[in-house]
């Protein structure tokens, strides 16, 4: 069943118009709120005395607590709805951005990275799910684009908000501007997650704003098509989100994780590297204009990216493609010997990664619904994000050995590569499985030949 069908495809309008800006407007917090410790470093680490990779292993913690308790939060949204389980997030996640203003030592920076990293656990995922109650799947690619531009949105934006907030606390002689910008972003997402409380409606059935017909039309449309995927791929029980096929999609996400952590974390401190390599003396607001540069051009290629794949039915090779590219431009980046050179891979490799992201995220409900679809996404993104963890670290230790980012970004290259290749053992798996089923000609099927 398609929804180019006038009245299914007004509610959609309205859907996406009451439930969609909240969401963009709060991952937009979420990534800012992780990576801006990237230009906090930029001061932060003279202050309480950090090394590079002291402060890689510090920024790389907050994903240790994400990946303990991702699926567990995963399935209490499940549970308790989206409405109060991401209102919870919020607020938790942003009362302890706001504490790393009160970071001192080495020890109060790793316990409140690895907090942040718990109180944030489930809220992508959540996203990805909640979305699965409200969109069919030839639209989802393209929705959870406008979600995820909040990604490259918030190193667009987040960037240069940082910078100036950073700015604005270094005026008051007191209180440092790397503090005052922890306070400021933190105590914005609880105001905000309080708004979300308010805006987010667990599923059609439950919103007032939507006539009863509409909301039933919707549901029934997606529980059809759920149940053509548990016909095809049996992928309804919780056991069915533990397989091989999870666990390939999950080191799929880490390699593309892996590029976006090591650019993210470090990309500000390499600007600020000009000045030794390239003799290019920079301001903090310079910093963060430049570093907003290649995520402005991946915000757009991201969603022509995700609308090709929706009109294709085609999700492998809008992996894959992206993926490789943007591993290739990252191994290179920083062998370059001008800055123009090094900022023009990084923005083919911000454009790469990125335009990756809302198509993997497709490929899960391929074959999980219900429960399963819940606890896989989990799986796969805790697993996946743990690159977050492993790439700032050695990024760093990398740094500090050899004295350039060099062998750091080399090495995050070549495990974007390797994603790219590992999208088609998955691929290889789900035809296998759709083979062995009855030919129905659902869309499930059709994607997974395609």
């Amino acid at each position: 069943m398609m929804s180019s069908e006038p009245s299914t495809a007004a509610t959609l309008k309205r859907v996406s118009l009451r439930l969609l800006p909240i969401m963009m407007i709060l991952y937009f917090m979420s990534y800012v709120d992780r990576v801006n410790i990237g230009f906090a470093a930029l001061e932060m680490n003279a202050d309480i005395g950090l090394s590079t990779a002291a402060y890689g292993l510090g920024a790389g913690l907050f994903f240790v607590g994400y990946f303990i308790f991702e699926v567990p939060s995963n399935l209490l949204l499940d549970r308790f709805g989206a409405r109060i389980w991401i209102t919870r997030i919020a607020l938790t996640w942003g009362a302890v951005a706001a504490a790393m203003a009160l970071v001192n030592n080495e020890l109060t920076f790793y316990i409140l990275r690895f907090l942040l990293g718990v109180a944030e656990a489930g809220f992508f995922p959540g996203l990805v799910y909640f979305l699965g109650f409200w969109f069919p799947r030839q639209q989802r690619a393209r929705i959870l684009s406008y979600v995820y531009m909040a990604a490259p949105v918030s190193f667009l934006l987040g960037g240069p908000l940082s910078a100036f907030l950073m700015e604005t606390g270094n005026t008051h002689a007191n209180f440092a501007g790397w503090r005052f910008m922890f306070a400021a972003e933190g105590i914005l997402t609880m105001v905000l997650g309080v708004i979300g409380y308010f805006l987010l409606v667990d599923r059609p059935s439950k919103a007032k704003w939507l006539t009863a017909a509409d909301a039933k039309s919707l549901e029934d449309q997606i529980a059809s098509e759920d149940a053509s995927v548990t016909a095809t791929h049996g992928g309804h029980g919780l056991r069915a989100a533990f397989t091989p096929r999870v666990f390939a999609l999950s080191a799929v996400y880490f390699g593309i994780a892996y590029g976006i952590y090591a650019v993210g974390f470090f990309l500000p401190s390499a600007i600020s590297d000009f000045e030794t390599r390239f003799g290019l003396s920079l301001s903090l607001v310079q910093i963060g204009l430049i570093s907003a540069i290649p995520y402005a051009f991946a915000t757009i290629a991201m969603l022509l990216w995700s609308r090709h794949s929706d009109r294709n039915a085609e999700r492998f090779w809008h992996v894959a493609i992206p993926t490789a590219v943007g591993g290739v431009a990252l191994a290179i980046a920083f062998t370059l010997d001008s800055p123009w050179a090094v900022m023009a891979a990084i923005t083919v490799t911000a454009i790469g990664m990125f335009c990756a992201v809302p198509v993997f995220w497709q490929i899960p409900p391929m074959f999980l619904t219900g429960a399963a679809a819940a606890a896989g996404i989990g799986v796969a993104n805790s697993i996946g994000n743990l690159s977050g963890f492993f790439a700032p670290y050695i990024a760093g230790w990398l740094k500090d050995s050899t004295g350039t980012y060099e062998s750091g970004m080399l090495l995050a290259g070549a495990c974007m590569v390797a994603a790219a290749i590992l999208v088609f053992f998955v691929r290889r798996r789900l035809r296998a499985t759709a083979a062995h089923s009855s030919p129905s000609g659902n869309q499930a099927n059709n994607e997974v030949s395609s």
